[in-house]
Parts: C-alpha cells; sequence; structure tokens
C-alpha cells in the first residue's frame, strides 16, 4: 500500500469466486515474494471487498491462491479495524463460543448461525514483510477465524452441521448466482 492513501483506492474490483469454485476448497500457498505484485493484490482485495461491502476477503476468493486477506471490521465496540495480514496463522482462540450470523462474499445474499470464538489472535507479516500480531475481540474475532478458513480451503458452511447446513446448502443452490 502507498503511504497515507486509503486502502484500496488504488486497486481494481476483482470478479468474486463463488461458492462451488475449487479454489475456494484448496489450501492457499504462502506468499513468498514480498514486492510490488503482493501490493496491488492486496490494493485489489481492498477495493474488491469495499465494492462488495465486505468486511473482510481473502486472495482465494478473487481466485489467487495465495495465503492474504484483508479486514475493515468492527469488534462488538463498534471500534473499527483495518488492516491486512500475509502468511496469516490462526494462533490462538478461546474466550466464549458463540453461535452468530455470519455470511461470506462467496455465497452473496446468504448466512447461517455459526459458532466462533469470540477472541482470536493471529500472527503474520505486512505487505513489506514486517511481523505483526492481530487480537480480535466479538465480531472481528469472527472475521479473523472466517479469513483464515477460507485460507485453509473452508468456508463458513463446513463448520455448520445438520439442518443449519442442509438449510444453508438449499438456499445456495436456489441463488441466482449459483453454477
Amino acid at each position: 500500500m502507498r503511504n497515507g492513501s486509503i486502502p484500496g483506492t488504488h486497486g481494481r474490483v476483482r470478479p468474486l469466486t463463488l461458492l462451488g469454485d475449487p479454489v475456494l476448497h484448496a489450501p492457499c500457498k504462502d506468499v513468498t515474494a514480498f514486492g510490488p505484485e503482493l501490493a496491488t493484490l492486496v490494493e485489489d482485495l481492498f477495493a474488491t471487498m469495499y465494492a462488495a461491502q465486505g468486511v473482510g476477503l481473502a486472495a482465494n476468493q478473487v481466485g489467487e491462491q495465495l495465503r492474504v486477506f484483508v479486514y475493515d471490521c468492527p469488534d462488538d465496540e463498534e471500534e473499527r479495524h483495518v488492516g491486512h495480514v500475509v502468511n496469516p496463522r490462526l494462533v490462538g482462540t478461546d474466550g466464549v463460543v458463540l453461535r452468530g450470523p455470519e455470511g461470506c462474499l462467496s455465497l452473496p445474499g446468504l448466512e447461517a448461525g455459526t459458532e466462533r470464538y469470540d477472541h482470536a489472535v493471529v500472527e503474520g507479516f505486512t505487505v513489506t514483510g514486517e511481523p505483526i500480531t492481530v487480537h480480535g475481540t466479538g465480531f472481528f474475532a469472527r472475521c479473523l477465524q472466517h479469513e483464515c478458513d477460507h485460507l485453509e480451503g473452508k468456508v463458513y458452511a463446513d463448520h455448520l452441521k445438520g439442518w443449519r447446513h442442509r438449510r444453508l446448502m438449499r438456499q445456495a443452490t436456489r441463488a441466482s448466482w449459483h453454477r
């Protein structure tokens, strides 16, 4: 990202990959080159996330099999968290497990009650290779866990069981975007 600029203002909006696309169901590869191409990808992720009115977006949601995600997400106290993580690792989850509404830009228009911890810690790197640690609580913790899942080849539907899973899959099959 360019110094002092708002994330995404220099990016281009990319098409979103949707449920059923194999890229969403394969683990992503670690980023090994911290250069202009990575900076462009992060800018594009922000631009795409904002255009789709999301709070987080992983690289595989725009067809890139790389371990990168961006976020602009409030926590439960309405504090806004904006950033990105390269090669993130979910290193800790704790606290209460809460079932809350969860959606995904790769399953547009759908959501389901999904269980997540209310505290999460992610370690990784910035676009320039600096180590970072991100702590999230409440809704932001949900976002961090959701985006880390994407990079492991999972979507939130994979956490659902029984009737919740069946209902979401029926809704996805009927959705206008379904293949």
